[in-house]
């Protein structure tokens, strides 16, 4: 994932939205009931904020279990909140009734982990991207060149609006979401592990065009993934998880480069790499970080890198 990816993230977000952040969580804990009598409830995030400016990317990256798409759906008001406040533009959005969320829907968007899934199999293209601007009492011949308009944006032939989704491959389809997620001009965008699914060569031009809606359309991202690798390209500021907490914040960068928390240079040295001899010393250093820190207090306190919400993009 190099070559266009490197050149095309040098943007900087706008310095004058630091100071009011598009989007904010500010100490959310959400809980699940839990099984068996009186068993008191199982705590998923406990205490995660986070900020995200216009125009931003901002990477969340943990394993399974670690919380992050539990953080995502929150923020789409999908996830119970027991304590803690989300805003968007400086309103508190959480605790919103079903009809205040569908409003919020034009604002902020999603773009989850399988595309099929989240498709209507039986809808055509046309009716798929179609639907949520007829919705919102979008005229039909204004919604048709929107469609269009959408389908040329996301690399997509004209045509492609007569198929159905089984008709496309994984990158296709992913594209197709992102078209449907863009339909109403969003200004926050929820990326659910959007190229886990896919091999490297399409996460490479799916991430592409991420990059360019972004630097065209000025709209935020929440980047949702365990790939370290990935939240290196696309994201200004990285967020670690790890069991409901956020471990480690900083500039993209830094953090992907020389982190600080040994469970993110654990997370870092777990990705696989092409040369056997490097892999297999990347293993060992990971096995020995394992051992040092298993018993060490400090591996469950937060480092924060660097405080700035404008670095560039790597």
């Amino acid at each position: 994932m190099t070559g266009t990816l490197n050149g095309a993230m040098n943007g900087t977000p706008n310095k004058a939205l630091q100071v009011e952040p598009l989007l904010v969580a500010d100490d959310l804990v959400v809980e699940y009931p839990a099984k068996g009598w009186r068993k008191p409830p199982f705590r998923v995030l406990k205490g995660v904020s986070i900020t995200i400016g216009a125009g931003e990317t901002l990477g969340l990256v943990g394993e399974s279990g670690s919380g992050k798409t539990t953080l995502g759906r929150a923020v789409l008001g999908l996830a119970p909140i027991a304590s803690g406040t989300v805003r968007y533009d400086g309103k508190v959005i959480s605790g919103l009734g079903a009809k205040e969320r569908r409003a919020l829907s034009s604002d902020i968007q999603v773009v989850f982990q399988d595309p099929y899934t989240s498709l209507n199999p039986a809808m055509t293209v046309n009716d798929i991207l179609s639907e949520p601007l007829r919705v919102a009492g979008t005229p039909r011949t204004e919604a048709e060149k929107r469609v269009r308009d959408l389908l040329d944006h996301v690399r997509l032939p004209v045509d492609a609006g007569e198929r159905l989704p089984r008709e496309f491959s994984g990158g296709q389809r992913q594209r197709i979401a992102i078209a449907r997620a863009l339909s109403r001009d969003p200004r926050v965008i929820v990326c659910d592990e959007p190229v886990s699914a896919l091999d490297l060569s399409t996460q490479a031009r799916v991430l592409d065009l991420f990059v360019e809606i972004q630097e065209r359309t000025g709209v935020a991202y929440l980047f949702v993934t365990h790939d370290l690798s990935v939240v290196r390209h696309i994201s200004h500021r990285v967020a670690v998880m790890r069991g409901g907490e956020i471990i480690e914040t900083g500039d993209a960068a830094t953090v992907t480069a020389e982190p600080q928390h040994p469970y993110t240079q654990r997370l870092l040295l777990a990705a696989p790499v092409p040369d056997p001899q490097r892999q297999a010393e990347r293993r060992a250093e990971r096995r020995r970080l394992v051992a040092a820190t298993a018993t060490s207090p400090g591996d469950s306190t937060a480092v924060s890198t660097t405080a700035s919400t404008s670095g560039d993009r790597a």
